[in-house]
């Protein structure tokens, strides 16, 4: 994990996002965001277990999925498996030590 602090996403809403094997955060303080570098930290581990390529793949098809069903961007990225499970363990900050492999698979099931 390489955090790096990212001007490119000053004008944006974005804190935080994970391109492996990086963490691209907005705020210099956020690297002390537990939270939030928790939360990516799950990305890590997600992008990982798809090989990294196919969890862009997947990410990018199940946001449109939702978007064309919801037609919000915002509900749509919020309705994505791995986001719902990157919030909902977020401020658990053991998760990563204890998640077991493919723990975004139930979050798909759940749509």
């Amino acid at each position: 994990m390489i955090i790096v602090c990212q001007k490119l996403l000053k004008n944006t809403k974005i804190n935080g996002i994970t391109l492996y094997p990086f963490i691209f955060i907005k705020n210099p303080e956020d690297k002390r965001n537990r939270v939030l570098i928790n939360h990516e930290k799950i990305h890590l581990k997600q992008q990982l277990e798809l090989l990294v390529i196919f969890f862009y793949l997947a990410y990018v098809a199940e946001y449109y999925y939702h978007f064309f069903r919801l037609k919000n961007a915002e509900k749509a990225y919020r309705s994505i498996s791995f986001e719902k499970e990157a919030y909902a363990m977020e401020h658990d900050l053991d998760y990563i030590k204890k998640r077991k492999p493919w723990a975004f698979w139930k979050y798909l099931k759940n749509q």
